[in-house]
């Protein structure tokens, strides 16, 4: 890693380094990519410009094409994100083209942008003509239920102009069409709350169609539907005992008719290959009972039974918001090679969800046994962390040849071991399929310290691994649950890194529906079966504030109004909750409260005692949640209710400052959290206060050798507090500490995901031995937000980063950063690089964003528009 070129400029603003004309990038739609299958009738559009130097975007101009017709529309402003459809609304399967210009305060407009096609998915349930299709035997024993494969024979006469297929299912599908793959997602529909909202999917299959005999086929597995999954042995059949299939070809011909193979009774089906398959325990395959091409045409079905009918609730289907989980990246081992009793240990390096592609033309025994585990121990693979995921894999043949990859598990894992292959390593071809929502990455930043570039990557591998469909806290135990503190500490994070946007407003959808259905905000969502503790109608701070915090996020980073008016009662309805429970104190003093759960100091056996007060962790997010829910009824224009819940906000931050307040910017309950929370979350209205509050904040960093005193309560905000207050160089030496408990701890002990506890391996190597320990948990590299505002020095200062402050800080003898945002309006890019006391600095300012920036060293601000800018100064 080198620093960026030092270019030789004064310390005065460079001139923008572009000239490559006006262009518009062809536009995206909602939050999707591709646009097929769009839920909305009117979906926005938004779309990224470059301008030349010196050129001034006024407005532009967007061009639908529907049914033939075209009509233009104006946009009299620079604004490029998320705008109204300037189309007809469009109907189910409705096809249109649109294209983007740029209209130049002076000057010609640009060229028209390439055109994006739009697609309609099915928007009203009455274009579900046919039912689901489910096996119609009895299945085994709970834990032993082998699911089924169907299929369709179908003929297609004529000239074929476009084909689809809609699908979801009841548990999780995969289909083929000809003995082809349809899509590459896994897992579909995803993991929505079933009974109010189940995915469909909408997949183009226009190209694998063939004159005369078709064959549509689906493998179904048990997935989330029906699957054992959750605590203490997990939970089988939540949603339903029966796994079925939905699916609609419709194939359109040139001449204008149309032909549609829906699920009826005339599907047949038959007992899978997949013999067994677990989110949780893994896979079974009998390669011996695969029928060669049983979904392609020729193949004689006349063995197999016909399917049963069974019932969808179609008024509950609903098309994705986000990308689906698909293969983002295929790991080789980092080391390969035989134990003393003979079988393979495989280290891919790396800790991910995923699982192993194998393959070999020889050496494969009738069983080939596939376990995983995040790490050894004693050079063994260690499963204590696993609790009931046993994550083992099972190929059964004939021996010899293998090509074979699990279909409906995954695992969170680094090492595998592999029994039952007895060929030469050298002819044994092994590499793990990384797996995750496919989403867009936005976000960027190196350093010139390796350590902290390993730790941001860790904190990019763990929401990885852990953004599979929902947002869970770990990929590798018996949870892996929407825990909804978890996400709420780390979305800002999140969202900078990839587009988050379309997956987080779907699961917070889910998080209102469960809300309703509990009476408040579940600990985690979907709710499943979680034991008395986990009670979904118990309320607990900081995970319940996600509802009105979340949505926050979303809006300051992508400018998505419609995420906060389709949340505000959702977000109103938690707050006037914990409004009625705390009554005229305004102290939230009651209830079971996780509170900083898992402070490093806290016992191993009780993560929730920590130092800090949890009832000040729960008022303190009350005042929070309060401020948060009153500057959304300002922002949607409900005055009455900004006025209401500011005063509410008002009044929680006086209880606070009563209750542990000294009234000289000291706390009662002395700790990192306390303090960070009273900082950042402004409830110490006073400057001197403020101030004195900072100082003691880092005072207790300092005697505590820089090392973290914060849980999850408290982990996104320490940074936060003391640069705030003036001690960026307290905050510098905390993320750059490397003894127990710091970041950096984990790094030096190898880590390559952020762990669930400081210590999860402890110092002298061993694991951490309470139950709770994972060593894939993305909440305590929250830090990565401030790295990305402070090192980076890329700060929104408006939704959407319509705004920016460009206000890098330099120290913790780091010699150079580069950051890069890919914003709503395009890249946001600031890099400096020091040398002895100069620092070069490097900003990328793209169309539609005004920035203001601080050079390092400075307090004088600059305004800056588009282009890219260099400066020189002292520091």
């Amino acid at each position: 890693m080198t620093p960026v070129d030092a270019h030789d400029h004064p310390s005065t603003p460079g001139m923008p380094g572009t000239d490559a004309g006006l262009f518009v990038a062809a536009p995206r739609v909602e939050h999707r990519e591709p646009a097929i299958g769009i839920g909305s009738p009117t979906p926005r559009l938004s779309w990224v410009t470059t301008a030349p130097s010196g050129c001034s975007v006024a407005g532009y101009e967007m061009q639908v094409e529907q049914g033939g017709v075209i009509t233009t529309t104006a946009v009299t402003s620079d604004q490029s994100v998320l705008v109204p459809w300037p189309g007809t609304p469009l109907r189910s399967r409705e096809r249109a083209e649109v294209r983007v210009r740029a209209l130049p305060a002076e000057g010609p407009p640009s060229p028209w942008s390439p055109p994006t096609v739009v697609e309609a998915g099915l928007l009203d349930p009455l274009d579900w003509v046919g039912m689901g299709a489910q096996p119609p035997w009895e299945d085994g024993a709970l834990d032993d239920r082998r699911p089924p494969i169907l299929r369709r024979s179908f003929a297609v006469r004529g000239a074929v102009e476009r084909a689809r297929l809609y699908v979801t299912a009841h548990g999780v599908y995969e289909m083929e069409l000809n003995g082809r793959r349809v899509g590459e997602d896994v897992l579909n529909p995803g993991w929505t709350v079933y009974p109010e909202r189940l995915r469909y999917q909408t997949y183009d299959i226009t190209e694998l169609l063939a004159p005369g005999e078709n064959v549509v086929g689906a493998w179904l597995g048990d997935g989330w539907w029906r699957g054992r999954y959750g605590f203490d042995g997990g939970t089988a059949n939540i949603y339903g005992s029966d796994i079925a299939l939905m699916a609609q070809l419709e194939i359109d011909f040139v001449d204008g008719t149309r032909t549609v193979v829906a699920t009826d009774d005339r599907w047949r089906c038959a007992r899978s290959p997949v013999l067994r398959s677990s989110l949780y325990t893994g896979e079974t395959f009998d390669e011996r009972e695969l029928q060669d091409g049983w979904s392609a045409p020729g193949f004689d079905d006349t063995g197999w039974e016909p399917v049963r009918v069974a019932l969808f609730a179609k008024g509950t289907l609903v098309a994705p918001d986000g990308p689906p989980v698909r293969c983002t990246e295929e790991l080789a081992p980092v080391a390969i090679g035989r134990t003393a009793t003979g079988s393979i240990l495989v280290d891919l390096g790396q800790n991910h969800s995923g699982r192993l592609r194998i393959r070999a033309r020889t050496g494969v025994t009738s069983e080939l046994v596939v376990r995983h585990a995040e790490l050894l121990q004693d050079g063994e693979l260690y499963v204590r962390t696993l609790r009931g995921a046993t994550s083992v894999d099972r190929y059964l043949g004939s021996g010899g040849a293998i090509d074979w990859e699990p279909r409906f598990t995954i695992h969170g894992f680094r090492y595998a071991e592999i029994t039952g292959y007895e060929g030469d390593l050298e002819q044994l071809s092994i590499v793990s399929r990384v797996y995750h929502s496919d989403l867009r990455r936005t976000g960027w930043l190196e350093t010139s310290d390796a350590s902290l570039n390993r730790l941001h990557e860790n904190v990019r591998w763990s929401l990885r691994s852990n953004f599979v469909d929902i947002p869970t806290d770990c990929p590798q135990r018996d949870e892996r649950l929407g825990w909804t503190g978890d996400i709420q500490v780390f979305a800002p994070t999140a969202s900078y890194l990839y587009d988050v946007s379309g997956f987080l407003s779907s699961w917070l959808t889910d998080l209102a529906i469960e809300q309703r259905r509990h009476g408040t905000v579940p600990w985690y969502v979907p709710v499943i079966p979680g034991g008395a503790f986990w009670d979904p109608s118990r309320p607990g701070a900081a995970w319940g504030d996600a509802a009105a915090l979340t949505p926050w996020t979303l809006w300051e980073r992508y400018g998505d109004q419609d995420v906060l008016a389709a949340q505000y009662a959702s977000a109103r309805a938690w707050v006037d909750q914990v409004e009625r429970l705390v009554g005229p104190s305004r102290l939230w003093n009651s209830g079971i409260q996780l509170g900083d759960w898992l402070d490093p100091n806290a016992p191993q056996d009780d993560p929730s005692a920590a130092l800090t007060d949890r009832y000040l962790v729960a008022t303190a997010f009350f005042a929070r949640s309060a401020r948060r829910v009153a500057d959304t009824a300002r922002q949607l224009g409900d005055a009455p209710a900004h006025a209401h819940y500011d005063q509410l906000a008002d009044e929680v931050g006086q209880a606070f400052r009563t209750e542990w307040g000294t009234g000289a910017g000291g706390l009662t309950n002395e700790t990192q959290t306390a303090y960070a929370l009273a900082i950042a979350f402004d409830l110490l209205v006073d400057p001197s206060e403020r101030q004195r509050a900072g100082e003691a904040l880092a005072t207790l960093v300092i005697d505590n050798g820089y090392r973290i005193g914060a849980g999850f309560a408290g982990v996104n905000l320490v940074a936060d507090a003391l640069t705030a207050t003036g001690h960026v160089d307290v905050a510098f030496s905390l993320l750059l500490e490397d003894s127990t408990p710091s970041w950096l701890s984990m790094v030096n002990k190898g880590a390559t995901t952020i762990w669930e506890r400081w210590d999860s391996l402890m110092d002298d190597g061993t694991v951490n031995p309470g139950d709770m320990t994972s060593f894939n948990h993305y909440a305590l590299g929250s830090v990565a937000d401030w790295m990305h505002r402070t090192i980076g020095g890329i700060q929104p200062t408006s939704p959407g980063y319509r705004t920016v402050r460009i206000a890098p800080s330099i120290g913790g003898g780091l010699t150079w950063s580069r950051a890069r945002h890919d914003s709503p309006y395009g890249t946001i890019r600031c890099e400096w690089a020091l040398d002895g006391s100069t620092v070069s600095t490097t900003v990328e300012i793209p169309v539609g964003v005004r920035a203001v920036l601080r050079l390092p060293g400075s307090s004088a601000e600059t305004a800056l528009e588009a282009g890219e800018f260099t400066f020189r100064s002292e520091v």
